[in-house]
Formats: C-alpha cells, structure tokens, sequence
C-alpha cells in the first residue's frame, strides 16, 4: 500500500507530531508499505525532494506562515502526483489536513484524519475569525474524513470538533528499540557539565506557552540540590532565560536549544527525572513522557486531559497541579528523595509503554483502519 502521511512540518523539524509521523512512517516501511510524507517549506533550508529512513518527503513551497500554520497551497497537487492508495493527513497546525482533504476528495482517495489536539483561536482575532476557522477549515476538513483518528479517550468524548463523528483512539507510539534503559546518558551529562551522581531533572519540547515551563523555572527554585535541562527552541525561550535570571537560577536550570533526534536517547538516559508540566489542551498527549517512560525514567505529568492518561498517578509516575509550581517543586522533590521508588517506576513505565504505546501495537491499529477505508471509502 501507497501511505501518504501529510502534516505541517517534518523531518528535519521536531515535535511531538513530527515525531509521531516519523515513527509511525519508519514502521510502515518497514511492513513493506511505501510511505511519502507531504510537508511544507519555508526557505532554503530544506529540499523539496528528499529520501529519509526509507521515507519519500516532498515538500510544498509555503507562501507565509500563520500561527505556525504554512500556508502552501501547492500540497493540493503535490498530493494528487504522488497518487497514493490513503491519505493519512495530521491536524492541526490544520491548513496541511484541509488541503489534503480538498485533494482527497477530489481524486477519491480514502482520507483518514489524525486530530492530535484542539486549535485555540487567540482572543485578539476576535469571534469572526474564530467562527470562520470553526467552520470553514476544521469541520470542513473534518466531515471529509472516511476515518477520524483521536490520540485520548478525553479527547473522543469532550472535543467539540470530533466527539460527533464517532472517532476512534488511537494513542501515539513510541519506538521502544530508540528509547531504552541501557541506553548511556553520559554524552548529555558531559556536554553540559553535568557530574554522575548529580541529580537532573529534564524536561524536552517546544518553548511556548502552554507547555508551562515557567512553573518548572519556578519549581527550580525549591529543588535547589538539583540540576535542570530544559531541552529544545521556540519563540519563548528568551523570555525563559530571563525568568531563570531573574529568579536567580541560571547555575542549576541550562536551556540547551534544540537536540537533535539522535542525541534525544542520551538526554533521557541522562535524566533522573522527566517532567512535562503543561498547562492547557493544546498539550493533547506528550509523547515525550512516553519517550522517557520507554527509557526506563519516572515522570512527573501535569493533571490535565490527555497527558494524565499516559501514567497511573503513583505507578509510573507522578500527577502535578499545572498552576501550582510549589505542588510541582514537591513531586520533583518525593522522586528525587527515593532512588527504589524511581526505579519501581521506571519498570513499571516500561511496561505500560510495551503493553499499550509500542510502535508495533500502534500500527497494528493504524493499518487496521487502512484496510478498513480503503474497502469502505465514505465519500461526503
């Protein structure tokens, strides 16, 4: 089968879709399957052709950028050229899934949706432009889709974009050969200046709002025996830096930039514990805790929809209240203190990752619904 994975951005860009897309990708070819990723481009950094991991990516040239959503047109015959037997487009940022829906439909290609979380509108463009995306691009988008794909049972059941249309859950994966327990952290530790035996708290994404990295800069202050690394670039990361100055924690908290995707194992075989301490629905599933729960780490998650369905509180891990940077400082705090409770934890993260979020489960689901469309395609 001819899969064509149509999202945003890709490879060389990271984040937790493009993450997701690139392991499921690698999967399918290795099942056999010819995958081609259709992505966007902004400059010149990137070709528009390229040949990765066994993976075709072609590349549509974006006329701008909005919201971090490439406008690029071009994807609509991008898409129909490469002829694929599915289309499995990746929302949001959702301009890419509605051009991918628009060339599905057109051409009759069985269009399957991944809608990886809810799309916050900014107040400042007012109720207008709110309405016309609602209903113009994203249930537009959605209605065309022969198969809706959520990554949470929270999301199926309170998203007012998809709860209709019946989707199906379909959690993110992991690839659990990449991310291991044996895999050595020395490297992340060294390039840092970080001594074995110091504790180091990590945290790895984007540098935006509502990740709630301020909490975590802010929980530094009252873990003042340990180390932080917070992993990764965006447009926040300078207001980051002053925050970590002005609270008087730039020798414990280092802001790393961007990794890249091979040197992530390291950092999270560096780690003792990982934290991800976001703070409102945008953050739908945080395939990075998986990530370290796979490398044997235990975590410390927001109590929020969606990423609180990745652990047991207490099992692998630990819930933290996303406003509250005191109650998150005190779970950093109760892991750090207790060496056989981490490890408890981080056996038991392993587990849950091989039981319910392996890339090999994961596709099974995914080619099930493949097979599924392609024999019963719903055009609308």
């Amino acid at each position: 089968m001819h899969v064509v994975q149509a999202c945003p951005w890709f490879h060389p860009y990271v984040g937790g879709v493009e993450t997701h897309v690139a392991t499921l990708s690698a999967e399918l070819v290795r099942r056999g399957h010819e995958v081609t990723v259709v992505t966007s481009r902004t400059g010149r950094d990137v070709s528009e052709r390229e040949e990765w991991e066994g993976i075709h990516i072609r590349r549509a040239k974006a006329r701008a950028v909005w919201i971090r959503t490439p406008i690029a047109p071009a994807t609509k015959a991008l898409l129909a050229s490469v002829s694929p037997d599915i289309v499995h487009a990746h929302s949001p940022p959702p301009l890419t899934s509605y051009y991918a829906a628009k060339a599905s439909a057109r051409h009759s290609f069985p269009f399957v949706i991944t809608y990886h979380c809810d799309v916050e509108v900014p107040s400042f463009y007012g109720p207008l432009v709110e309405s016309i995306y609602r209903h113009t691009l994203e249930y537009s988008t959605i209605r065309r889709a022969d198969r809706i794909i959520v990554t949470t049972a929270t999301y199926a059941a309170t998203s007012r974009a998809v709860w209709p249309f019946n989707p199906v859950v379909i959690p993110n994966a992991v690839n659990m050969r990449r991310y291991r327990p044996e895999n050595d952290g020395r490297p992340a530790r060294a390039r840092h200046g970080i001594h074995e035996g110091e504790s180091l708290v990590l945290f790895v994404g984007r540098m935006v709002a509502h990740k709630g990295i301020e909490n975590l800069i802010e929980a530094a202050r009252s873990v003042a025996y340990a180390k932080f690394l917070i992993v990764g670039g965006g447009p926040e990361i300078g207001a980051l830096r002053r925050l970590a100055a002005r609270l008087g924690v730039t020798d414990r908290v280092t802001f790393t930039g961007r990794v890249s995707r091979d040197d992530l194992p390291s950092y999270f075989a560096a780690c003792d514990v990982f934290v991800l301490p976001s703070v409102s629905r945008l953050e739908a599933f945080g395939i990075v805790a998986l990530e370290a729960m796979a490398s044997g780490k235990s975590v410390v998650v927001s109590d929020i929809p969606g990423v609180r369905e990745v652990i047991t509180d207490g099992k692998e891990g630990l819930l933290a209240d996303p406003v509250n940077p005191e109650d998150l400082a005190l779970k950093i705090r109760t892991l750090l203190a207790d060496d056989r409770k981490r490890r408890e934890m981080g056996r038991a993260g392993r587990l849950t990752v091989e039981k319910a979020f392996s890339i090999e489960s994961v596709a099974d689901r995914v080619e099930a619904v493949y097979r599924e469309v392609s024999a019963n395609p719903r055009r609308t």
